[in-house]
């Protein structure tokens, strides 16, 4: 049998486990049970009505998170010359060529989130088993691939979230920190909500947002009702 802490058991507490809850009082459950010693990422878990394995069922897509997502991400950009510079002066914490796929080849990722322009995809492609699973593949539909790489490089330090689902037609995301007050949650909340709504893909059928769920880090998830989240 397995055995449960008395910290989990605390923080489950008060929370109906089948009960769909209001988007205001399910951040309120999250951050009253959000007491780590460290300030916890709250997440979102989104169950959709589509299956992946068909091409026109993929959902993917990018959400600039109104407040942030409260951490400081590390950008690298793929570019030459005048692009580089701007990369640089956007604030990017990385930027080269060939020098950088060097560097990733030999097993350095030491970024977040990764830009490129459209000349040099063909040399970013090589990356592809060492990006891809990572996530950090460069791509147009989400703006990573892109002339305006200043623009996307203070989109990624400002907030921007990438969301893709998954084998089982779950997309996750995190939308804030604990921290935030629960006004700054709820926008965030309802941004990416909105988003994944937007992507909604010309193949889906039946209901397409099926459940909604948020937590923190350490803390238990808390459903909502998806008729609550509005933007």
């Amino acid at each position: 049998m397995t055995h449960i802490g008395k910290r989990v058991v605390k923080t489950r507490e008060g929370i109906e486990r089948t009960k769909l809850y209001p988007i205001v009082e399910a951040v309120k459950l999250v951050k009253e049970r959000a007491n780590a010693k460290f300030d916890e990422t709250v997440e979102i878990a989104m169950n959709l009505g589509v299956d992946p394995k068909h091409a026109d069922q993929m959902v993917r897509g990018v959400v600039n998170l109104p407040n942030g997502t409260g951490r400081t991400l590390r950008v690298a950009v793929f570019a030459r010359g005048a692009k580089a510079d701007e990369a640089k002066a956007a604030g990017a914490d990385i930027v080269g060529a060939e020098d950088l796929v060097t560097i990733v080849q030999g097993g350095t990722i030491d970024f977040d989130r990764c830009i490129a322009t459209p000349d040099l995809m063909p040399l970013v492609g090589r990356l592809g088993k060492v990006l891809g699973p990572r996530g950090l593949m460069p791509n147009p539909k989400v703006g990573t691939v892109t002339t305006d790489v200043a623009a996307a490089v203070k989109a990624s330090k400002g907030g921007a979230v990438e969301f893709r689902v998954e084998k089982a037609g779950i997309i996750q995301g995190s939308v804030g920190k604990a921290s935030f007050d629960e006004a700054k949650l709820v926008e965030n909340i309802s941004a990416f909500v909105d988003a994944v709504n937007k992507a909604k893909p010309q193949g889906a059928k039946g209901t397409y947002i099926q459940r909604v769920a948020i937590s923190s880090t350490m803390g238990p998830g808390v459903k909502v009702d998806p008729a609550t989240v509005r933007v």
